[in-house]
């Protein structure tokens, strides 16, 4: 009884700091002079990410035992898989319940999102082809993928937009000044981000005594549940993002974390571990690109929809399904 306790009692955690966190990454972007978009794709998913990039890195660099290793490999494919399928189908899903309420929808920019995801599947396929092949070099494309990534976050810098809008809602640490302080939208930030990621531990803990209770093997509560705990806090913020009427940012929080996942924890993987996918591994990167493609498609022909969006997060069903002949 007291794992359940603990994860609604981590929940609940992740999701009040996250509204501590968005509204100090907002008066960020702004002390800092970025785009709208970047504040999305950049501070905000470096933020959330960073937590789980390290705690990757320590899994496959210091892990005593080729299943820690594992684990962290499992982790940089879960991950994207996550936040392709849940969390776009979480920002559906929210959309839908806000038009209910009368909200205008707007989507932003919508070619900059499709360019995101062609992007991600390009970077995506190449990580997942690494991991049926080996050879003497392989370890050292690890540095490629950091690479690529601080590419992307340069063309995100550079993008210039409005910015953070005027209607900025006051600082939480400092709800009577206009203007907070540089020192407190940094110590609200910092501060946000540490709550999450002790939250998101003992969540995935918590998961990992629930898993047995409900009957689940370790290997399955891995695959199907930890990569939700993990970007647990990136689709908190995109609920926020959505209550708040701030679809974009909420898209781009979720599109700038895909990048990520796609590339540190690929890099690290592949500096510190074999890269070699298993099955179960296999089908998680399958689905991954047809949830993407689907998103793809529907983005290029011009026919987003919040149904259309909130279809994505059926793909993570479709994968638990596809999962059952490998376990079996």
């Amino acid at each position: 009884m007291i794992h359940f306790v603990l994860l609604i009692g981590c929940a609940v955690a992740i999701y009040l700091s996250c509204e501590w966190f968005v509204n100090a990454v907002e008066w960020l972007g702004r002390r800092l002079k970025v785009g709208t978009v970047a504040v999305g794709t950049v501070l905000a998913a470096i933020g959330t990410a960073l937590p789980e990039s390290v705690v990757t890195f320590v899994a496959v660099a210091f892990g005593d035992t080729p299943e820690q290793r594992d684990l962290g490999v499992g982790a940089a494919m879960g991950g994207p898989l996550a936040l392709a399928t849940v969390a776009y189908g979480v920002i559906g899903w929210s959309l839908l319940a806000s038009r209910r309420r009368g909200a205008v929808q707007d989507w932003g920019d919508v070619d900059k999102l499709a360019k995101d995801q062609t992007w991600f599947v390009v970077v995506f396929v190449v990580k997942v082809a690494l991991g049926l092949v080996a050879f003497s070099i392989k370890p050292w494309l690890g540095l490629l993928f950091f690479a690529a990534y601080a590419v992307y976050c340069v063309r995100e810098m550079r993008q210039r937009d409005d910015g953070p809008g005027e209607d900025l809602e006051p600082l939480k640490l400092q709800r009577r000044r206009a203007v907070p302080a540089t020192w407190a939208v940094v110590a609200q930030t910092v501060g946000a981000l540490a709550v999450i990621f002790a939250a998101s531990r003992v969540f995935v803990l918590q998961l990992d005594a629930v898993g047995p209770m409900l009957g689940l093997p370790a290997t399955l509560t891995a695959l199907l549940l930890a990569p939700i705990a993990t970007e647990l806090p990136e689709i908190m913020n995109a609920v926020i993002w959505v209550r708040q009427g701030k679809t974009q940012l909420a898209l781009a929080n979720v599109s700038g974390s895909m990048m990520i996942q796609a590339t540190v924890p690929s890099g690290f993987g592949l500096l510190f571990t074999p890269w070699r996918l298993d099955s179960a591994l296999l089908v998680a990167g399958g689905v991954t690109l047809l949830a993407v493609v689907y998103l793809l498609i529907t983005l290029r022909s011009g026919r987003l929809s919040v149904r259309r969006l909130s279809i994505v997060g059926a793909f993570y069903g479709l994968f638990a399904v596809a999962l059952v002949p490998v376990f079996a």
